[in-house]
């Protein structure tokens, strides 16, 4: 859900190494083929579902498509695609030209074929464009050959993986989102699904979905990759933060989303009027699309003009932003869910039909979800907060269970 940008550039995932070899500063260990792994001659334990058992190393090298098809997805693949390259298996990455998903792919030194691009909010232009970006990827995956596809949410490679009969696994964390490309097309044995366990499965089964084809991880998606952020001490000065500054991360809504609402509008404006008042707060603006930026610059432009809300040139390292920030304030849900993961005060704008995750986060007290803009002004409070940069705990719990969910389709014979 929604458009976030947001990156870890720094943490240690598993199975890369800091004497990794380096070509023109790109880590190869990111993108080593999996003919090229060590071969691995014993079985070795993993974890799945609480029973310990083993895994037959002596395989065929199985080869899985993941499409980044938009911004969030970068983050949350990154260490899913080491895993898997660790694991023996050999990853093939596409990624759709549009919001920032190159700049952060690049910036996360992934080896990716850029197929396709956004074609905006028109609902008659995202069908054609749909159609348009499932005959650029089908040569490429044709050549390919993929045994699994995986995604967050990819039309494009749901389709095409329904088109050529390859399983698929569609990754959601919003239970609300038009999932009816997921339910039409495609053999119902070759897809599976996965969520969070903190959504229901039954709202899944209801939508005609296998039961025994639902698979669920502990924890949020974000969990996948949050624990391995290490903070960054320099990046606040690197981004111009003053001592006395209380730091604001502003993420608008996603207003050419198909769930968008428009009060999601209304909120973000009540907030520009809010942060006006408050000469103190320096605002990290991080606009969707280059629209968006011009309309907020022209709704408020003295805020830009002082200095006030300033717009990065460039992708940055999401999450050392959200550690850099006294506040965090977002319309859509990656970016939300990354500040309450890292215990940064955090405020929504998003107006559509609330998620079980979002509730969940708003209950546990890790998430203000603002209502009205009387509500920006009663609730939302520009303060400092007190920083650390104490890295966090590293908890694998989470990625290894949504790898090890992968690897049991890789391994599915049905």
């Amino acid at each position: 859900m929604g458009n976030e940008m947001s990156l870890t550039q720094n943490p240690p995932i598993p199975g890369t190494s800091p004497s990794s070899p380096q070509v023109e500063g790109r880590d190869l260990s990111l993108h080593r083929s999996a003919e090229a792994a060590e071969p691995m001659q014993e079985p070795l334990p993993r974890q799945t579902d609480g029973h310990l058992r083993l895994v037959d190393r002596k395989r065929p090298v199985h080869k899985v498509w993941i499409d980044l098809d938009n911004s969030p997805h970068v983050p949350l693949f990154r260490p899913v695609i080491q895993e898997l390259e660790k694991r023996g298996c050999k990853v093939i990455l596409t990624a759709r030209d549009c919001f920032q998903v190159r700049e952060l792919a690049d910036l996360a030194e992934l080896d990716y074929r850029t197929i396709g691009r956004h074609y905006g909010k028109n609902r008659i232009a995202k069908v054609a464009g749909l159609a348009i970006r499932v005959l650029q990827l089908a040569p490429f995956i044709l050549r390919e050959k993929p045994t699994l596809s995986i995604s967050h949410g990819s039309r494009s490679l749901i389709v095409l993986s329904a088109l050529l009969g390859i399983r698929n696994l569609t990754i959601s964390d919003y239970e609300h989102a038009d999932l009816r490309l997921t339910n039409w097309l495609g053999s119902e044995d070759k897809k599976w699904f996965m969520t969070p366990a903190v959504i229901s499965s039954s709202l899944y089964e209801k939508r005609g979905m296998r039961a025994d084809h639902i698979l669920s991880y502990p924890g949020i998606k974000e969990d996948v990759y949050v624990p391995f952020f290490v903070p960054d001490p320099s990046l606040q000065e690197a981004l111009g933060f003053g001592p006395n500054d209380v730091v604001v991360t502003l993420r608008p809504p996603a207003s050419e989303a198909h769930y968008h609402n428009p009060e999601s509008d209304k909120l973000l404006m009540a907030v520009l009027e809010l942060l006006e008042e408050h000469p103190e707060v320096k605002t990290v603006l991080l606009p969707r699309t280059p629209r968006q930026e011009q309309e907020l610059r022209a709704a408020k432009p003295e805020l830009f003009a002082t200095g006030r809300i300033v717009v990065p040139e460039h992708a940055i390292d999401g999450l050392g932003l959200i550690w850099c920030s006294d506040v965090v304030i977002s319309g859509g849900g990656t970016m939300n869910r990354e500040a309450a993961a890292l215990g940064i005060p955090v405020y929504s704008l998003f107006r559509g039909a609330p998620g079980a995750v979002d509730k969940h986060l708003a209950e546990a007290g890790k998430l203000v979800m603002l209502q009205s803009a009387q509500d920006v002004r009663d609730n939302l409070r520009l303060v400092r907060r007190r920083r650390t940069q104490d890295p966090l705990p590293t908890r694998r719990i989470t990625l290894d269970a949504v790898v090890n969910h992968i690897q049991s389709i890789l391994e599915d014979r049905g």
